[in-house]
């Protein structure tokens, strides 16, 4: 039994940030079932380049391993009148739109309790349900915009610069996901369920932590740093070397010690002008020319060969083919395989979470309305001749 063997998601999900997040519910065990729209083709992620073919795409295998998909038109009275069924045997409702429509839809707990008072809703949203923002659409690139990302980030004479990857997206998804698992023990414990109402721009303000405290306490703004460095540890930051870069961090007075006498430099240990973490900040032009140059000598091998050796925090700048080649890669089984009739083998990174055992074998993600009879059969109880849109009085058993 995985840990979340028993609970029932109904995702009327897309993209990106809401399957992630429902993918690691169903990576632990819980029957997520896609609420895909058949006038639109389902789930948009499945026509993503490069890769695609048909109805999936390598994107959509991505998010959506290990889920069921029915195609329903909520719009429909027949359909709406399935996805209500569903509503009753299922434990949590959980959507990513654009703010104004789950009301819309009628998708909210409101709309919802009186099927099922324990039903959890969930919403991942661009801006949330409420405030001046809840009807503008919003993606990843352009939270990390608004929310003070891209501000932060690149060379300081640079362009502002999103991340390389969706973080905000993903940030997002992992969060609806925290907010579920509440109110699933909220709701088991006392019977009534709720709206969870999670938003990709809040989760990106959460994320400035830190430089958001020292700008609402001190009035400090932060700014771009060279070589993607900390904004107040000195050294903490990207190095060249010879033949690449490495990344090494001395947020603790032992490390910098450390990383002295590895590069060589034993005697700016005992410098006055980089004794703590004030003054090595304090004069961190003087400190990371030293180091700079130190570092240009030899190869990123050499070089994280001997930091390591003195326990100081570093790491290649690697690929993404080397990252996911690296030896802890494959020692913590981060690689998981599926069997697809297009693909063929495909192979893709686990989900992060670890809860008891390891699931073991992964089911390919599913194609539009796969699961249709599975759905109003085994999980509804339908009689078969309700399966291609079930009457009131001949529909169910």
């Amino acid at each position: 039994m995985r840990p979340l063997a028993g609970v029932r998601v109904l995702a009327i999900e897309q993209y990106g940030a809401g399957p992630f997040g429902s993918l690691h519910l169903a990576d632990l065990g819980a029957e997520v079932i896609k609420i895909e729209d058949p006038a639109t083709g389902g789930d948009v992620g499945r026509y993503v380049p490069p890769f695609q073919e048909g109805d999936t795409s390598l994107f959509f295998e991505t998010f959506n391993r290990n889920k069921r998909s029915i195609a329903l038109d909520l719009a429909s009275a027949d359909d709406r009148e399935v996805f209500e069924d569903l509503v009753r045997v299922s434990d949590v409702v959980y959507s990513n739109l654009r703010g104004d429509i789950p009301a819309r839809m009628g998708i909210r707990y409101e709309e919802l309790k009186h099927l099922n008072p324990a039903i959890v809703c969930c919403s991942l949203s661009g801006f949330g349900l409420t405030g001046p923002r809840h009807d503008e659409p919003a993606y990843d690139h352009i939270i990390q915009a608004m929310a003070g990302w891209m501000a932060l980030t690149g060379e300081p004479d640079g362009p502002p610069t999103k991340s390389g990857l969706s973080v905000v997206d993903y940030a997002g998804g992992l969060v609806a996901a925290a907010s579920i698992l509440a109110g699933l023990h909220a709701a088991r414990r006392d019977g009534t369920g709720m709206d969870c109402d999670v938003s990709l721009f809040e989760t990106a303000l959460s994320m400035l932590t830190y430089p958001a405290t020292w700008y609402l306490t001190r009035g400090l703004v932060p700014d771009r740093t060279h070589h993607s460095a900390h904004p107040s540890v000195v050294p903490f930051q990207a190095f060249q070397t010879a033949d690449g870069w490495i990344v090494v961090a001395c947020p603790k007075e032992k490390f910098w010690r450390r990383l002295a006498g590895a590069v060589g430099l034993a005697h700016l240990a005992e410098d006055e002008r980089f004794a703590t973490f004030a003054s090595r900040r304090a004069n961190a032009p003087v400190l990371l020319g030293l180091l700079e140059e130190r570092f240009l000598s030899r190869p990123a091998a050499a070089w994280l060969t001997e930091l390591r050796a003195a326990q100081v925090p570093c790491g290649p700048v690697s690929s993404v083919p080397e990252a996911l080649g690296d030896p802890q890669t494959g020692a913590r089984s981060m690689v998981v395989e599926t069997e697809h009739p297009l693909f063929g083998t495909v192979r893709q990174v686990a989900s992060p979470l670890r809860v008891g055992e390891d699931g073991g074998v992964h089911r390919r993600a599913p194609a539009l309305d796969e699961d249709r009879d599975y759905v109003l059969g085994e999980v509804l109880g339908y009689r078969p001749g309700g399966l291609d849109g079930p009457g009131p009085e001949d529909g169910r058993s």
